[in-house]
Parts: structure tokens; C-alpha cells; sequence
């Protein structure tokens, strides 16, 4: 195991957490959008980031990832999906990690008990981004209106995730189900997208999930 600093960055003195789009106050809107509506937004707030850096040919870094995660290392452009936990391609040596609420410190300690003296880097930046989920039959024409990046499922089929320009920024776009799909989003960003997709959405009926 690396000489690095590790310790546990989530407050637990009580200190209240608040996700980027608290202000908009999301559940006070479930249950009020058209029945029906076409596209179902979903906050997924708080959850625990990690960005993994090491070498992906690497045997023994696959191997490690593997034993600590249970996942295999994912090929370019694309994102496994376990239950709540996800390890999304980044970069050739570049991976994201997402885990639940309160489980990244006991993730990161296992990844580098895990990977040893390898040469690796785990940052924690849990706090710098979230995501919103978009499910619903009219999601893809949302997206349409949205990115340059083509979205037909010949060309971003399940499983996909791309870096690329949304509305007039720039952030990740997963397919993580048919009709599922999430926007990795920078947190000083998410008012604006949240502005963005309610305007996008709405001839299309917007609808929010708890």
C-alpha cells in the first residue's frame, strides 16, 4: 500500500450536506409535472467520486481494480454499472469511480490495498460534480437538442460515455439503460443545466423523481 495520506473527507460532525442544485429544491417538485411526462429527471445527489489514474494495460492494475471493486476495468468511451457503484472509461490511463453515499473512503482504501506500490493516483472529487439522471421515452430527443454528439443507438448504444458539449458547456454523457441515461455534470454548471433541460423538456412534459 502507497505512503499516501488517506483519510475520511466526508464530514461526520453532523455537518449538514447540500447538493449544488439544494437551492431548486427538487422534492418539493415530485409529484407535480405532467402525468405522462416524457422525461423523468432525477437528482443523484451526494454520491462519492473518485477519479483512478494507472496504467490500463497494466495487468496488475486491472488485476487490483478487479479485486478491490469486483468490476472490470472498462474499455474506451464506455461505463460498467454495478448496482449503485459505476467505473467509467476517462482517459487511457484516466477511470471514474462512483459508489454510493458514505462508501468512497472505504473504496479508496480498498483500491490501494489493493494495487500496492503501483503507480497510481486516487483524488476524491466528490465534491466538485454530481449527476442527474434522465429516463423516459423522449429523453434521446432532449439530448437531441442538446449536444452535437450523435445519440442514435447505432452510434451511443447502453453501456457508452462520452466527454462532449452540452448546451453551451461542456460535461459527460452515460447511457446506462435503454431509456436511461445520466449527465455528469461540474457543479458550478448545474444550475444552468437544470435551467437547460427544464426549457429542453418541456413541450415534451418534465417530470420530477424523488
Amino acid at each position: 500500500m502507497t505512503a499516501a495520506n488517506v483519510y475520511q473527507q466526508r464530514p461526520t460532525t453532523g455537518a449538514k450536506a447540500e447538493s449544488s442544485l439544494h437551492h431548486a429544491d427538487l422534492a418539493s417538485l415530485v409529484g407535480k409535472g405532467r402525468k405522462n411526462a416524457g422525461v423523468i429527471v432525477r437528482e443523484k445527489k451526494l454520491l462519492g467520486h473518485l477519479t483512478i489514474r494507472g496504467d490500463g494495460h497494466d495487468a496488475a492494475f486491472a488485476a487490483g481494480v478487479h479485486k478491490a471493486l469486483g468490476i472490470e476495468l472498462p474499455s474506451a468511451l464506455t461505463v460498467i454499472v454495478k448496482g449503485e457503484t459505476s467505473l467509467q472509461w476517462m482517459g487511457p490511463d484516466e477511470y471514474l469511480l462512483i459508489v454510493p453515499t458514505g462508501e468512497e473512503f472505504a473504496a479508496e482504501k480498498k483500491l490501494r490495498e489493493a494495487l500496492g506500490d503501483l503507480h497510481i493516483q486516487i483524488v476524491n472529487v466528490s465534491g466538485g460534480q454530481q449527476i442527474l439522471e434522465l429516463s423516459g421515452p423522449n429523453v434521446r430527443q432532449v439530448l437531441m437538442k442538446s449536444t452535437s454528439y450523435d445519440v442514435h443507438p447505432n452510434s451511443f448504444p447502453v453501456g457508452k460515455a462520452v466527454g462532449t458539449v452540452f448546451a453551451k458547456s461542456q460535461l459527460v454523457i452515460r447511457h446506462t439503460a435503454e431509456d436511461t441515461w445520466e449527465l455528469l455534470i461540474r457543479r458550478s454548471f448545474s444550475d444552468y443545466w437544470w435551467l437547460w433541460l427544464q426549457d429542453a423538456a418541456a413541450e415534451y412534459g418534465l417530470s420530477v423523481q424523488a
